[in-house]
């Protein structure tokens, strides 16, 4: 079983986290896709961060749907900030007959180097590189077990849906259904 891992705070989860999922699996040859929801990303602030429980409903809604992917709240269970060799690692000591692929964004892969263990990772994982608008990545300089995913440019931000949520705006189309019912309902991102 090879499994991809997509990381995040998924504050919220949105249409373009699914579909990037969707398109993934093909190209990097996953059978699965698990959402690893972090607690706390150690690049990111967290204020503004709603709180992991909430982010994990609103994952495991948005995938209600989706058979071949599911919410993961493994992060939970590890120290905080959350780093990705910790759970890559945790990971397949617990599930020994997966193979996991780390599944990231053009604009995490400019950083990598700045990841905690980040040779390490390279060393045990394969890597699957998604293009993100503004990034460019030359397929011929990646190291040996990091591929460029081609799953074209996906529109959708978290960043985006917060936006409009405090300004009183509809996020019909951004998020689905579920998820907007949710946010609605909790009065999430409201000012």
């Amino acid at each position: 079983m090879t499994t991809g891992i997509l990381g995040g705070s998924f504050n919220p989860v949105h249409n373009g986290h699914v579909e990037l999922a969707r398109r993934l699996m093909p190209v990097a040859g996953l059978d699965e896709v698990w959402f690893v929801v972090s607690p706390q990303n150690p690049f990111k602030p967290a204020a503004g961060l709603l709180a992991g429980s909430r982010r994990l409903d609103m994952v495991r809604l948005a995938l209600a749907s989706e058979p071949r992917m599911q919410a993961c709240d493994y992060e939970f269970r590890l120290p905080r900030p959350s780093y990705m060799w910790h759970t890559l690692s945790g990971l397949s000591r617990d599930y020994p007959g997966r193979e996991f692929v780390l599944l990231i964004g053009a604009d995490n892969w400019a950083r990598f180097d700045e990841w905690y263990a980040s040779r390490e990772i390279l060393a045990r994982y394969r890597v699957a590189v998604y293009p993100r608008e503004g990034i460019s990545v030359a397929p011929a300089q990646l190291p040996p077990g990091v591929m460029l995913a081609d799953t074209g440019l996906i529109p959708g931000s978290s960043t985006e849906v917060r936006r409009r949520l405090g300004c009183g705006l509809p996020v019909d189309g951004l998020v689905p259904p579920a998820v907007a019912e949710y946010i609605e309902k909790n009065r999430l991102y409201r000012p």
